[in-house]
């Protein structure tokens, strides 16, 4: 370990990362001065890569660093796959394998209980010997996250907690990273592959998720149900990363991710390479 990566863990551990997170999205969503707001979001572009071409037109520019972060993509910008199991997201597929026996998926070689990740401990026996998949978003990626398969939503869950970062630092020197982070869970029933949940964990700077068709601008605490369950095809969009983080999904056994790790985008299939 660096010097400078040691440094960089305990300044995290020591940091108020809540309040600052919450903080920094009030900054975000106030509107930016026009003669700021374009060398301000071209900067950030050059800084982290980021592609406006894709992007739905924004005439007169983006009101807040929000509005930018939170952007949509031009109609046919992504083609989603006929296969049953795409990427909800932009970003890198950094994980992928097994859960074992007893529930528990591995990443970066520290142990998940799916009870914990999803907030249910009912949830465990159905994954026993299923296959999970962890999505990084990148702060340059698109920043909205979509439905991995064709199925139907009845509920969102979104359970509270700390903001580190999901990052190879946070990975390494925060143990239990993913169920100490605040996360939102999305249990999609569907014919044939059973329930596929996807779960938004949040980090720092990424104090908000929005949850498509809830009135929330960040998911509550708790299990919000839907009036009627929520119709879903591959490539729906179901949430909102008000910054970048990781989307973790959770398969029942009987079908496999072959597809290696790398870069991926939202649609493209999870059952083959490319």
């Amino acid at each position: 370990m660096s010097l400078s990566t040691y440094a960089a863990a305990q300044l995290i551990r020591a940091l108020p990362r809540v309040r600052l997170s919450r903080a920094v999205g009030r900054l975000c969503e106030r509107e930016l001065p026009p003669p700021l707001s374009g060398p301000l979001l071209r900067a950030y572009c050059r800084a982290y890569g980021v592609n406006l071409e894709e992007a739905e037109p924004a005439p007169g520019g983006y009101p807040s660093f929000d509005a930018f972060f939170t952007r949509t993509l031009r109609d046919g910008a992504r083609n989603v796959s006929a296969d049953v199991l795409v990427s909800p997201a932009d970003g890198l597929l950094s994980s992928a394998g097994r859960v074992d026996p007893g529930a528990r998926l591995f990443v970066k070689n520290q142990p998940y209980e799916v009870s914990e990740l999803t907030g249910d401990p009912q949830d465990a026996p159905r994954y026993s010997g299923g296959e999970f998949a962890v999505v990084y978003l990148a702060p340059g990626d698109y920043h909205r996250v979509h439905s991995p398969v064709e199925g139907s939503l009845k509920f969102v869950r979104k359970i509270p907690g700390d903001l580190y970062p999901v990052n190879r630092i946070g990975e390494r020197y925060v143990p239990q990273l993913f169920v100490r982070n605040s996360r939102v869970v999305f249990p999609i029933e569907t014919q044939g592959l059973g329930r596929v949940t996807a779960i938004m964990v949040g980090a720092v700077i990424v104090g908000r998720i929005t949850a498509t068709g809830l009135d929330f601008p960040d998911v509550p605490p708790g299990e919000h149900v839907f009036s009627e369950p929520r119709g879903l095809g591959r490539g729906d969009e179901i949430g909102i990363f008000h910054l970048g983080s990781t989307v973790v999904l959770l398969l029942e056994p009987g079908i496999s991710i072959p597809r290696p790790l790398g870069k991926i985008r939202y649609g493209e299939s999870l059952l083959r390479s490319g």
